[in-house]
């Protein structure tokens, strides 16, 4: 009966997914997340009570999926640069092979439909990263800006780095992937 209803509201997220991305929020109605999703539309409520709940529950999902996706290996890493630089991999490698969850965030990062309750949420999943930088501003390997803005530009660029390779698919994707983390670098690292 579990895996019944886990298969369920997978269903559903993904559903909203798909169309959210397509549609948008306000083009994008529960009847038609139902259908997709292959459920009635009574048991997307027993889920999410409103479509805001569930624009903030699949909000939640993709963005713990990235977070998990970003720290994957961090371990293995032995320095700063290292470990930033496979998270920046991580993230693009991510975007590029999920570009439904890629646009999803990129549509909804800044939502007046995510609640701060959410945001709050998805920030505890980014821990990890803020603690990083911190640890590279303490030891001297990046320059002392504040987390927020380092954290900040490192999405961005990474988010200018993927749109380029789905949209351009260039030739040498390996080359955009590190001449886009190079840059990133060259702003942060001291001189």
């Amino acid at each position: 009966m579990k895996k019944q209803v886990e298969d369920k509201k997978t269903a559903l997220l993904q559903a909203a997914l798909k169309l959210f991305t397509e549609r948008g929020f306000h083009g994008t109605s529960t009847a038609q997340i139902s259908k997709e999703a292959g459920v009635a539309t009574g048991t997307l409520f027993n889920y999410f009570p409103t479509k805001e709940d569930l624009i903030n529950g699949l909000y939640l999902d993709v963005k713990g999926k990235l977070s998990r996706i970003m720290g994957e290996d961090l371990q293995t890493q032995n320095t700063f640069h290292a470990k930033l630089k496979k998270i920046w991999y991580n993230m693009i490698e991510w975007g590029i092979n999920n570009p439904d969850d890629f646009l999803f965030v990129g549509q909804f990062c800044s939502s007046p439909y995510i609640t701060s309750y959410t945001r709050e949420e998805v920030a505890k999943e980014y821990v990890f990263l803020s603690d990083l930088v911190k640890e590279g501003i303490t030891n001297g390997d990046i320059k002392d800006y504040s987390v927020e803005l380092i954290t900040s530009m490192f999405y961005q660029s990474s988010r200018a780095v993927v749109n380029l390779i789905l949209d351009y698919e260039p030739e040498d994707k390996d080359k955009v992937i590190e001449d886009g983390f190079q840059v990133v670098w060259e702003g942060l690292v001291k001189k």
